[in-house]
């Protein structure tokens, strides 16, 4: 049996109406009469699409809507300095400040299997996007307080390819494919430490080793690492969280107190 899934856009993102835009025209989605805003496909029981007026960044107001869902999917554009094109995906949550939604110091919950099994599907299909990368994202941003798990699925980084319908159709192709499995646990499930935004350490654990993952977080957010951000990285899970892998080399200056902070939390230390 498959889970209920709602999968978010908003009229707001480029990239997320060209998404909403071929779930409906492609994936046969069409307005739930009783339920504004809320749309559903016959093909894909399970799965209801919402579109949103709104920013994508502050909906922590859905829980109300959707009480049966499993897992929130926000499909978003992704912007970022290089301008490289990509198809990314991550977890939510602010260690420190929310310039961009969300609460301050607050961590959305994390399904480090939906994560897993989307990005081995989209490496699977990478022929169809030969010139995207395909890599994961920190944990950062907005929302923060749902009450279920969420992942951001994103495409990048213009206008090119916020509206490229392939793209698009790869992401949701990918998306409904693990939707519609019976739903799974990683075997080892970890949250993550040290390295860049794109951590590429962790996304070779992701798409080589039997972990998944659930936040993570960068060199950039170290500072605002202690142990009760640890503890509530390993809580807001729906996995059980058993080990803590950190980037050795990417730790920078905050090594030996996170080191610490570890130790006091208790939990398995791997290093890559």
């Amino acid at each position: 049996m498959s889970g209920n899934y709602t999968l978010v856009c908003s009229k707001q993102d480029l990239a997320s109406s060209t998404i909403s835009d071929c779930l409906i025209e492609k994936y046969g989605f069409s307005e739930i009469p009783e339920k504004k805003a809320s749309f559903s496909s016959a093909h894909h029981p399970g799965v209801v699409l919402h579109i949103s007026e709104h920013s994508l960044l502050y909906l922590d107001n859905l829980d109300e809507k959707y009480p049966d869902t499993s897992c929130y999917i926000f499909l978003s554009q992704h912007r970022s300095q290089a301008n490289i094109p990509a198809l990314t995906c991550h977890s939510t949550g602010n260690f420190g400040n929310n310039d961009f939604g969300g609460k301050k110091k607050e961590l959305g919950i994390c399904y480090p299997w939906i994560q897993k099994q989307y990005l081995i599907e989209l490496n699977k299909k990478k022929y169809n996007v030969p010139k995207y990368d395909i890599i994961i994202e920190s944990t950062h941003h907005g929302p923060t307080s749902l009450k279920k798990p969420i992942l951001f699925v994103e495409i990048g980084s213009t206008k090119e390819q916020w509206t490229d319908m392939n793209a698009a159709n790869t992401v949701c192709s990918s998306l409904i494919t693990v939707l519609a499995r019976k739903r799974g646990l990683c075997e080892k499930v970890a949250v993550g430490l040290g390295g860049n935004h794109y951590p590429t350490k962790f996304n070779n654990i992701l798409l080589e080793s039997e972990y998944g993952l659930g936040s993570i977080a960068a060199k950039h957010d170290l500072p605002y690492m202690d142990k009760s951000m640890i503890v509530q990285m390993i809580q807001k899970n729906v996995e059980k969280v058993n080990f803590v892998i950190i980037d050795a080399k990417g730790l920078g200056r905050e090594k030996s107190r996170i080191l610490s902070a570890l130790d006091e939390v208790g939990i398995e230390v791997v290093r890559v």
